[in-house]
């Protein structure tokens, strides 16, 4: 992994995969394309969609563990306070030899620059929420993220997906 190379890549997929419009129905369509992607793979993990307003999407897969949620939530918080992927969070901050609470005084009890949280942005609007997973590695809680997002936008994973 370059890191440099998955911020070029995970700015790319920030930039393509947005959403024209968001709602609930959209969010019933991620969150359950995450949840039979994640099954089909069995794949232990929690998948949380949140909107700013309130949570949308919620399923915890068979494996996933009770850390799993406080994970979600605090990943969540940094897309929430930043507007960007909790893994370029993570990975700006491990170039620059620092950490969120060195840097911006966010305790590692509620925030956490680790992958899996991605922000939902809609177009002419801004980020709207995240969506997040929690149980496997992070770069590979990101790509799963990602590989959703491209189903339900009809982008083609393989061109944004982060390099092996």
């Amino acid at each position: 992994m370059n890191i440099d190379n998955d911020l070029r890549r995970i700015a790319l997929q920030e930039q393509e995969l947005q959403f024209d419009r968001f709602d609930l129905d959209a969010a019933w369509r991620l969150g359950s394309t995450l949840r039979r992607m994640a099954a089909e793979r069995n794949l232990g993990v929690v998948v949380d969609i949140t909107l700013f307003s309130m949570p949308v999407f919620y399923a915890a897969l068979e494996g996933a563990t009770p850390d799993n949620p406080n994970w979600v939530r605090r990943k969540r918080n940094t897309v929430f306070r930043l507007f960007r992927s909790s893994y370029a969070t993570g990975l700006n901050l491990l170039k620059q030899q620092t950490n969120l609470q060195a840097k911006l005084g966010l305790p590692d009890a509620d925030y956490a620059a680790h992958g899996g949280s991605f922000p939902i942005v809609v177009r002419g609007t801004g980020c709207v929420g995240a969506v997040t997973v929690s149980g496997l590695p992070q770069r590979d809680d990101h790509n799963l993220v990602v590989e959703a997002l491209c189903d339900v936008l009809g982008a083609k994973y393989d061109a944004l997906k982060l390099e092996d």
